[in-house]
């Protein structure tokens, strides 16, 4: 592939990195910036978002027909990493989890009358949403299919649903939700997808989860159903396609968190250099030290390999592959590749890094994260086993 990016996403690239280092990054610095989950606060995030519009800059996966810009996975790649170079980057632009994976579903698989009720408030920022799978033992996780417990159950032209979810990001401010539920014992056609409203009876929130780092917009919740009621037309798909529809989504969606991941890595980076180059330890600047060199260049080229990852995966998506080996390898690389360089950063600043005095610690904490979200590393590092057995040497094809 051509990694040259086309005039379009340059200038979109290059927008995109002046909006951020001109009106989001300064934000960081400010308290009253944030929300009580350590992102960015409604205030700020409803100005941003406006200037944000109006300069042109808004849901870069959407396509330009449904009021977004479709730069096409390529362009995104190069667009998110930008982006979130700020802690709050990513929902400035509505490029941010869940939504983004949530909009990208409905977009592919929805009616138009499911995309004309459930997705353009989303693509309009007037609504937020969350996409409702995980549960809590002995139900499912990473094995939807084989542990799903919550159940959808026909009653006439409804399907009433039961169940326990939790980790639900988003749930707390989200108005739209879709879910996956039982609806057959059937080992690969038994789930099913539903949309619902927040206003919908039959369902609670039961507790926002606390966690170890800064949360997304709404948090992490733990969801009970108890009845909730819902239509034959807020299927999405058709019965019995809750797994595919899963798959579709977290496909491209894994690749989106590894390309706003390398934003934040290089931001550690950037961050950790401009502090080596300044500092002066034993006569000399920190980053005329061989040691300092040998960091600095480690995360550099490991940043490096995760983003040619992730555009390989990203190229391919646009060729109308599925690219699953590639987006594993994307997401249990660009994981680690988060981590180091946050890792690396905060050892080379010492006492600063370790302080709220740079982002870094906010990074270090959310970086935790990325080697649990849409899929633990060991069972991304699995799959890739399973295709080496199965396709021997051809898994290393160039075709």
């Amino acid at each position: 592939m051509d990694f040259t990016l086309s005039p379009e996403i340059e200038d979109y690239r290059r927008r995109v990195r002046a909006f951020v280092e001109t009106h989001v990054m300064p934000l960081e610095a400010d308290p009253a910036s944030y929300d009580h989950g350590e992102n960015i606060a409604p205030e700020p995030l409803a100005r941003l978002r406006a200037m944000a519009r109006a300069e042109g800059l808004w849901c870069f996966q959407m396509p330009v027909e449904r009021g977004g810009l479709g730069v096409g996975t390529v362009g995104m790649a190069a667009c998110y990493e930008e982006m979130n170079r700020s802690l709050f980057g990513p929902v400035v632009f509505n490029c941010a989890a869940p939504d983004d994976g949530n909009m990208m579903l409905l977009e592919k698989v929805g009616t138009d009358a499911q995309k004309a009720r459930w997705l353009q408030p989303i693509v309009d920022g007037k609504v937020r949403s969350s996409f409702v799978m995980t549960e809590p033992h002995p139900g499912s996780g990473s094995d939807p299919a084989g542990m799903m417990l919550t159940r959808a159950e026909r009653r006439g032209d409804r399907w009433v649903v039961h169940g326990t979810k939790w980790y639900i990001t988003g749930a707390e401010t989200a108005e739209h939700f879709i879910l996956v539920a039982r609806t057959s014992d059937d080992p690969r056609k038994g789930l099913s997808c539903f949309l619902f409203h927040r206003d919908d009876p039959g369902w609670e929130i039961v507790r926002r989860i606390p966690i170890m780092g800064p949360e997304e917009h709404g948090g992490h919740c733990e969801l009970r159903f108890d009845g909730l009621e819902i239509a034959d037309e807020n299927v999405l798909m058709n019965v019995g396609d809750g797994l595919k529809a899963t798959q579709i989504r977290l496909g491209t969606a894994r690749l989106t968190h590894c390309m706003r991941w390398l934003g934040l890595a290089r931001r550690a980076l950037e961050i950790a250099s401009d502090y080596v180059a300044k500092r002066r330890s034993f006569g000399t600047t920190l980053a005329e030290h061989e040691g300092v060199q040998w960091m600095l260049g480690e995360a550099a080229m490991q940043i490096h390999v995760g983003r040619l990852l992730t555009m390989h995966a990203a190229w391919k998506l646009d060729q109308g592959d599925f690219a699953r080996k590639e987006v594993s390898m994307a997401k249990v690389a660009v994981a680690d590749v988060l981590h180091q360089a946050v890792d690396t950063a905060i050892q080379l600043c010492g006492g600063l890094g370790y302080s709220r005095d740079t982002p870094l610690e906010w990074m270090y904490r959310y970086a935790r994260q990325a080697r649990l979200v849409d899929g633990a590393s060991e069972v991304h590092k699995m799959v890739l086993s399973r295709n080496l057995l199965k396709e021997g040497k051809d898994f290393w094809a160039w075709g």
